[in-house]
């Protein structure tokens, strides 16, 4: 296909960037050699950061970008610079700060104008064609007549940016209780929506790690009404237009308060952690609607998500062609009435009761998102059916619509890797196998953990943030060591293979190497071999996935018991200590720092496992919800400090440890479990 334009993008392996690359704009990617071409030329730096699954990315880019007369504007006095936020989150993280410092709000695409230096001066997210092409040009105005306020704003945004981005050591002795967890809970408690779950307002998003502490704190503190909370979010969401009811798997958000109509790009980071999350539940609640939530999920990530090589895609876009060849959000997705009459025909009456093919499944224009609104008992009264029989119609019409579904033009696939969001994804895996214990979930578990090691770990024991087509690429950020440290640390506790703790300690020593800012004791979401942007970000809030910070420490507390690491320990500590004073006044932007308090509040059992029969005894201990707990084990032998000098090779034998101080061994999993849940 000849193109009439063609850009520097077209070297680039992002398929967000490789989406510009025929645009008449001259788009450039970040590098030094922009930047430095910016310093030279003395022209204003223009950042425009989006993903490839952002449908309003595709609007600005269709408006304003495909248009050759807002090309000439920016080609003429901008070094323009497309920024895939997924491949760069050091670049977002520090322009969206600065959006939002200069506007109060932010989201995507992020659109950004800064000086040669790369200091900004002025953005904000989606414009209008006529909007943006004055915005650009009253701008270069004013660079051009009165310079000297342009870098008055920068030096504004740079104090404000480099402010926003310290985190204080905390001096105060630590002092981690209950009671403040209980009022941080009280307090967030009062946004939740006893309806339809979730919080009471709209757009709803899902924030796995919210409810993932909620249903801990639930379960340890038997608060009935919490627990209830989260069962209703669970199922609601489960229910939603938000999961994928006929090819299974999540879309990013819902545009309303009751998860009807999604937002309907697919990001593999909220799979990850909403299968872990839907397993826990299942396992505290044998509701099997979590189960199969979880079935239908991984279905679906390893028939549009995985490669050959064991790897996991990053997205699938929001848009697709309609019938009329038209791009449209959800085209893929969505069903009209008539439709599915002449597909299901006589079974069409009771499909539409159970996926509400009525108002309250309506969207727009004759169109039907499918949501159910009860579950199967309801139907099952209603319409006289037996149990066995819904489940092979429910089965029968998944499949059919399946296959027809996917005759249709399908949304853009984005086919990049990134470590971080497969260490979520591979976490994912090893969760469902240790609540289910399918085999199948723990060889894909093992052979995406094994990619990692062989395609993504550089020379220096260091990680690649990306990888594409067998280049991988990127120096890694904070978050791709901690999410990998954290699945490594679980598929130990599950395969009992001690080199996925030692790549964990290794990886977790790299980033004490590289990202340890030793003034705050947290760590910087950029290494030190990294090129300094305008400020030097520490993450540490929690957002729809935990903060870098936060899993680190979570890390390093786990990591600190097993290898009996006094650093590692005190380090999670001080951490937790560092953010503390913020908790309990946005709590919902803590939640994983609030479930490693849970750790210091209550008891932590270190589980101790040695014998040939170690496997099967953990198996067994799996089948109980115990999220206060960690897992050493071995077959053989070990001087792992959890485990020296307990191997006897005629008995397997658990032990019950707080702290290295451990009870009476004991041989039958029923009673460890009694004592752990004490």
């Amino acid at each position: 296909m000849q193109h009439q334009y063609t850009n520097s993008l077209i070297k680039e392996t992002s398929p967000y960037l490789l989406q510009h690359a025929h645009n008449p704009v001259n788009w450039k990617a970040w590098n030094n050699k922009t930047l430095e071409e910016a310093r030279k030329t003395k022209k204003l730096i223009l950042i425009s950061v989006g993903y490839s699954a952002c449908h309003w990315c595709h609007v600005m880019e269709h408006e304003s970008f495909e248009d050759s007369l807002v090309a000439d504007i920016m080609n003429k006095n901008y070094i323009n610079i497309k920024v895939d936020r997924e491949e760069r989150p050091d670049v977002d993280q520090t322009y969206m700060n600065a959006v939002q410092l200069m506007t109060g709000s932010g989201g995507w695409p992020l659109n950004v104008i800064a000086l040669p230096d790369g200091r900004p001066v002025w953005g904000g997210t989606y414009f209008p064609k006529e909007q943006w092409l004055s915005t650009l040009e009253q701008l270069v105005k004013l660079y051009i007549e009165s310079p000297e306020k342009l870098y008055q704003q920068a030096n504004n945004v740079e104090k404000g940016l480099k402010s926003i981005s310290i985190v204080k050591l905390n001096t105060d002795v630590p002092k981690f209780e209950s009671r403040f967890i209980d009022v941080a809970v009280k307090k967030w408690a009062t946004q939740f929506d006893n309806r339809y779950g979730g919080l009471n307002r709209a757009p709803k998003f899902m924030m796995p790690n919210n409810y993932h502490f909620l249903l801990r704190y639930a379960y340890q503190n038997n608060d009935q009404n919490v627990l209830n909370y989260v069962n209703l979010t669970l199922t609601k969401m489960a229910y939603g237009g938000v999961f994928d009811q006929i090819g299974g798997g999540f879309s990013r958000y819902s545009v309303d308060d009751r998860w009807h109509v999604p937002h309907f790009e697919k990001m593999l980071y909220d799979n990850g952690q909403l299968v872990s999350l839907y397993a826990d539940a299942y396992l505290v609640t044998k509701n099997s609607l979590f189960k199969n939530i979880v079935e239908e999920t991984l279905k679906y990530i390893k028939r549009e998500m995985t490669t050959s090589e064991g790897a996991f895609y990053s997205a699938l876009d929001a848009d697709s062609n309609d019938i009329n060849g038209e791009l449209k959000e959800g085209a893929f997705y969505v069903w009209a009435k008539e439709e599915l009459k002449a597909i299901l025909k006589e079974d069409f009456k009771l499909f539409a009761d159970y996926y509400n093919i009525n108002n309250h499944g309506h969207w727009e224009h004759g169109n039907y998102v499918l949501i159910r609104k009860g579950d199967d008992e309801i139907i099952i009264k209603k319409h006289h059916v037996s149990n066995e029989e819904l489940h092979k119609k429910t089965s029968y019409w998944k499949t059919l619509l399946l296959e027809i579904r996917n005759k249709r033009s399908k949304p853009r696939l984005d086919d990049k890797t990134l470590t971080s969001w497969n260490g979520l994804m591979l976490k994912g895996y090893i969760d469902a196998y240790r609540v289910f214990q399918k085999q199948e979930y723990l060889e894909t578990a093992l052979k995406n953990a094994s990619f990692i090691v062989n395609k993504l770990i550089k020379e220096d024991g260091g990680l690649y943030h990306t990888y594409k087509e067998g280049k991988s690429k990127i120096n890694g950020y904070l978050e791709d060591y901690a999410s990998v440290i954290e699945a490594f640390i679980a598929l130990y506790e599950n395969t009992l293979d001690i080199k996925w703790l030692n790549f964990s300690r290794d990886l977790s020593n790299y980033t004490f190497d590289h990202f340890f800012d030793k003034n705050s004791n947290m760590f910087f979401f950029t290494s030190n071999e990294d090129a300094l942007l305008v400020s030097k970000n520490i993450e540490y809030r929690d957002n729809v996935i935990p903060s870098s910070n936060s899993i680190m420490a979570k890390n390093l507390f786990k990591l600190g018991h097993y290898f009996d690491n006094k650093h590692y320990s005190k380090t999670a500590i001080t951490m937790l200590n560092n953010v503390k004073p913020e908790i309990q006044e946005y709590a919902s932007g803590y939640s994983n720092w609030l479930d490693l308090m849970l750790n210091y509040t209550i008891p932590y059992y270190e589980v101790a496992i040695v014998g040939p029969k170690a496997k099967q005894k953990i198996e067994e201990l799996n089948q109980t919800y115990l999220p206060n707990k960690l897992i050493a084990g071995s077959l053989v032998k070990s001087n792992l400090p959890l485990l020296i000098n307990r191997y006897n090779p005629d008995k397997t034998l658990i032990y019950v440890c707080i702290n290295k101080a451990c009870k009476l061994p004991l041989s039958e999993v029923n009673k460890a479990i009694k004592i752990l849940k004490e």
